[in-house]
């Protein structure tokens, strides 16, 4: 763990999962410009990017994208790089340096930024649809294509948290060894998983991905030319980082699991403060105390 990683938070660690999202924004929306620069020659996907390209005033450099498409290219690895080596955990998550659960909290970061995108989005659809009675034709796509990456995304977070479902009632009995057993075949079920699933899905994403297939709506955006790729790219990456978490934690203390595991310390400070230290406070959530203190009063 690093001595930096409980600094107060700082912009620049929020404003990079914002600025990498607003990038590969970009670049996944003129991902038609690099397949036609680099690929087969395809008239259709070329009338496509035609009608959905941004800047189409502004020459290319090769025969479709310009300028601004091979820098938002380049600088899409370059930000990802810097917010991994920029990014810090708070209190309560999991704290590891290994350079694989960096990127897997920066990946977490740039979800929470699409959150609030999504958010946003769909406060302006509803504002313009219930407020000004002029609809947007893309809002409600656009959501479904944020909310798709966000649960990708966050699936990823949460295997380096760990905080995937997991049932530990026989878990918490079993030694330290056997415990290292069932580590060991659930790391092995995910990867299994996740192979068969790349072997049985490559060869429709690759063609979803080469022809670019939109969601066929007004907006019509790339969803499943986007989504279907990201799911098998990102099961692979939760393959890894199980890995990485079987290694991290080969020589760990066993650690039980109660109820209290649920429960937040801060939260906890915050109702003891309100509560008072009798029992009794302006803001008390043992309401029958108050009662009873009042009843014994009169």
């Amino acid at each position: 763990m690093s001595i930096n990683e409980h600094k107060p938070v700082t912009p620049i660690e929020w404003l990079i999962p914002l600025a990498f999202s607003f990038v590969f924004g970009w670049v996944v929306w003129h991902g038609p410009a690099y397949i036609l620069d680099f690929g087969p020659e395809n008239g259709q996907l070329a009338a496509q990017f035609a009608r959905t390209d941004i800047t189409p005033n502004i020459p290319p450099l090769f025969e479709f994208g310009d300028i601004i498409d091979y820098v938002a290219l380049i600088l899409s690895p370059v930000l990802f790089i810097f917010g991994v080596m920029t990014v810090r955990r708070a209190p309560m998550e999991y704290q590891s340096g290994h350079v694989i659960d960096r990127g897997s909290v920066f990946i977490g970061r740039v979800t929470m930024m699409l959150v609030v995108l999504l958010t946003s989005v769909m406060i302006y659809e509803v504002v313009l649809r219930y407020v000004f009675e002029k609809p947007t034709i893309w809002a409600n796509e656009l959501s479904l294509w944020l909310a798709g990456f966000v649960f990708l995304c966050a699936g990823l977070y949460a295997m380096q948290q760990r905080s995937h479902i997991r049932i530990f009632l026989l878990y918490d009995m079993m030694p330290r060894t056997v415990q290292r057993v069932c580590d060991i075949v659930s790391t092995l079920l995910i990867i299994a998983f996740a192979f068969f699933l790349f072997y049985g899905g490559y060869g429709e994403a690759t063609a979803k991905f080469m022809r670019w297939e939109t969601f066929g709506t007004a907006f019509d955006p790339p969803i499943p030319a986007t989504l279907k790729p990201a799911v098998l790219l990102l099961v692979w990456l939760v393959a890894i980082q199980a890995v990485i978490n079987l290694i991290t934690d080969w020589n760990q203390e066993p650690v039980l699991h109660t109820a209290a595991d649920d429960i937040d310390p801060d939260e906890i400070e915050r109702l003891k403060k309100a509560v008072g230290s009798e029992g009794v406070g302006d803001m008390d959530v043992t309401r029958s105390a108050i009662q009873h203190g009042k009843a014994g009063q009169g």
